[in-house]
């Protein structure tokens, strides 16, 4: 039978061996003591297998409490544990019991993070994945052999569904390929869900129907099932192309729901990710993550961005948009989402890093609070990205782009 193997990073004051095999055990046949029903039968087809062990280095201090070594030392290594298909079928929400579930509570691991997940070839069969993935954003968008560029509705929350959509017009006459509601608002007191979509759709579809473009606009429909399916379909109704999950907030079986509906390209937003990675050696790595919500269905899904504003490393943020970029074994993609503190700036170190425009680069700050305004915020977006892939360094292209080098003296020191 097929197997799932989990890849973890772990500390323990006991030997590695030992601690691996508690994990197996607890998150599979096995409890702290043994039990008349746990045959050897049972065992073989059921029970999880430690299938590799590498020791890493041993410290003096627990990265997290757990259990007190007896020599002073706690012995970090990598190890993989490996489940049968049987055990969870193909439901994502038990694979992840599976997966993570209580063996963050064992008090043998005083850390423990899933660094990644192979997946056997019926899971990438069985699950369908993102509808559009890379290439279907860029055919909604009408964007090629460029990155998409992006931006998010800024004050957050406040703004009248008439306020929003003046903004998006201003946007749309300026290029933008893509919009989004901030995850902070999904319906407040003052924009009613349904009066935003009507109030920008009218926006979006006059400017196609002159255009022939039509801006992507990412509407938050994060709330309940039944609410997230009504709104769905009022997307669709009004001839929008995308919306919006708070992946976290939502969870899998309500981001799975959404996805299966096939009709929009969905924006996975990933608000509370240091929650989940932020320690070393506690929660889940981004590998592992995104092939969870890969699986789902997402479409989009956000990486973080070179030098940002919080608190995660560029080498972390390049191994996010690589995972993005590497398709499933069903060839599916996702587009990686550059965000945080972005302004053009960035875009060459993101380039030179990763060298690939199959990206939705956004900035909210770095394109509403351009000198010139959301127009020259967006003009200088596209520049720095031609600047970046023509080769120019960051002060060339300040040379050639006058809207670009508004956005160097606005934002280059910060």
């Amino acid at each position: 039978m097929e197997r799932i193997i989990g890849k973890y990073f772990i500390e323990t004051p006991y030997d590695l061996e030992k601690a691996a095999q508690v994990l197996a055990g607890e998150q599979s046949s096995g409890t702290f003591v043994a039990v008349p029903g746990e045959t050897e039968e049972l065992k073989a087809r059921f029970a999880a297998r430690v299938e590799k062990i590498t020791p890493l280095e041993s410290v003096k201090e627990s990265a997290i409490p757990g259990a007190v070594s007896k020599s002073g030392l706690y012995h970090r290594g990598n190890i993989e544990v490996s489940w049968s298909v049987e055990n969870f079928g193909y439901n994502l929400p038990v694979l992840v019991s599976t997966l993570q579930g209580n063996l963050y509570e064992i008090t043998q691991f005083t850390g423990l993070k899933l660094m990644d997940i192979e997946l056997p070839p019926s899971y990438t069969e069985h699950f369908k994945g993102p509808q559009f993935g890379i290439e279907g954003c860029r055919n909604l968008t009408g964007v090629q052999a460029r990155p998409l560029i992006g931006t998010i509705i800024k004050p957050s929350i406040g703004m009248t569904p008439e306020q929003t959509a003046e903004l998006v017009k201003t946007l749309a006459e300026a290029g933008i390929d893509f919009v989004k509601d901030d995850e902070l608002l999904s319906a407040s007191a003052n924009s009613s869900f349904e009066n935003r979509v009507d109030a920008i759709m009218r926006v979006i579809n006059a400017h196609a129907d002159k255009t022939g473009k039509k801006v992507m606009y990412a509407f938050n429909l994060s709330d309940e099932l039944d609410s997230m399916l009504r709104r769905y379909e009022y997307i669709v109704k009004a001839g929008g192309t995308c919306a919006m999950i708070s992946l976290n907030s939502v969870g899998l079986s309500g981001v799975k729901k959404i996805c299966d509906q096939r009709q929009l390209a969905i924006h996975g937003h990933r608000n509370g990710w240091g929650m989940l990675n932020r320690h070393p050696l506690l929660g889940i790595e981004f590998l592992a993550y995104q092939k969870l919500w890969r699986l789902a269905g997402v479409d989009q899904i956000h990486v973080n961005g070179i030098q940002n504003k919080f608190w995660e490393s560029d080498d972390s943020v390049v191994r996010s948009m690589e995972a993005c970029l590497q398709p499933l074994a069903n060839g599916t993609t996702v587009l990686p989402v550059v965000s945080s503190g972005q302004w053009g700036g960035q875009a060459f170190e993101t380039y030179r890093r990763v060298p690939t425009t199959d990206l939705l680069y956004m900035a909210g700050g770095g394109i509403m609070a351009h000198p010139d305004g959301p127009t020259g915020g967006v003009v200088a977006l596209q520049q720095a990205w031609k600047g970046a892939v023509d080769g120019l360094s960051l002060e060339d292209a300040a040379a050639t782009y006058p809207e670009f080098n508004t956005s160097v003296k606005k934002f280059g020191n910060k």
